[in-house]
């Protein structure tokens, strides 16, 4: 089914023919605001310490494999404000593949979030977490474990109560 699309702040129809938006299923945050000032506090102590871009291709690479689009569309917005590239964006679904388009810093990084996020064999393995620790001072490794699991948190609250991509603005939740 195809509707036309009206820009939520002008009520404008835009003349384009996209699927029905979804609904949100709950507003959680508005419902449980203790628990919302928590993880957003939490959020930025988990990201103290951490390099920016870095945080955000760590949210976007959990974000896509959670099926978070939510988040995708934050933290893809996010990135590009914080000068992220639209090509290392888009090839961080295949990061395996497109290696040489970031660093081993970040690709130790992303290998971390991978296996935290996944879970596959109910651990990290020992050659992903060790990757990491040579790359990352304890401090800094604990940080970054800290983002990735607070953003996979974050996916949970968008993926469950299927928070709705597209009206987010570079910035706003901070």
């Amino acid at each position: 089914m195809t509707t036309n699309t009206t820009d939520t702040k002008t009520g404008t129809d835009t003349g384009s023919r996209t699927a029905a938006e979804e609904t949100p299923r709950l507003q959680w945050a508005k419902l449980a605001p203790d628990v919302y000032k928590a993880m957003v506090r939490l959020n930025a102590a988990a990201e103290r310490g951490v390099d920016p871009v870095l945080a955000e291709l760590v949210k976007i690479r959990a974000s896509q494999l959670n099926h978070c689009a939510f988040c995708l569309d934050m933290h893809t917005k996010d990135a590009l404000a914080a000068g992220e590239s639209v090509e290392r964006i888009v090839q961080l679904s295949a990061w395996e593949e497109s290696r040489h388009f970031y660093t081993e810093k970040e690709l130790a990084a992303i290998a971390l979030t991978e296996a935290v996020t996944v879970l596959t064999d109910g651990f990290v393995p020992d050659e992903v977490f060790e990757t990491a620790a040579r790359h990352f001072d304890e401090t800094e490794l604990s940080q970054l474990i800290a983002t990735i699991t607070v953003i996979n948190a974050w996916n949970r609250f968008g993926v469950t109560c299927r928070l709705s991509p597209g009206h987010y603005t570079p910035g706003q939740y901070k």
